[in-house]
């Protein structure tokens, strides 16, 4: 199974962001998630590119929220680094957008994905206070939670 990123760094981050513990076999709902939220992302920045006669997807396309950029921060904050060629192979996998990044668009993907990972274990945290080992439950809620949203 190819993944965005390791098991140690997703568990670090995990912990650090919201002090929840996870192991491997979260991170392949984890990738499902990142994988998702990001195309998502990107198609709606896909759709202003179009409607603005460009044929690239430049970063302010992208429908980055107040709390994602919050998230962002944070996650720049916490030190952790994310390579770029892991998501852009997955993506590749699972996106079919017309348009192409650009090399700034594509610069800001590792911070993105971590933002959206900050932000998914944060939820876990609001969906039920005392957790500690997200269950297959919490991560439907927590899904649910972000197809509403994003």
């Amino acid at each position: 199974m190819e993944t965005i990123m390791g098991v140690a760094k997703f568990e670090r981050l995990f912990r650090k962001a919201a002090g929840l513990d996870v192991d491997k076999s979260d991170l392949k709902r984890l990738s499902d998630f990142i994988n998702q939220n990001l195309y998502d992302l990107l198609l709606i920045g896909e759709s202003k590119a179009k409607a603005n006669n460009r044929d690239i997807i430049e970063p302010w396309d992208l429908p980055i929220t107040k709390g994602l950029q919050e998230s962002i921060n944070e996650f720049k904050q916490i030190e952790e680094e994310l390579e770029l060629k892991p998501i852009l192979e997955q993506l590749a996998k699972v996106s079919k957008l017309d348009l192409e990044c650009s090399y700034q668009t594509q610069q800001k993907l590792p911070e993105i994905v971590g933002a959206l990972t900050i932000s998914l274990a944060k939820t876990f945290k609001v969906i039920d206070p005392q957790i500690k080992n997200p269950e297959a439950q919490h991560w439907e809620r927590a899904f649910s939670i972000f197809n509403m949203l994003l």
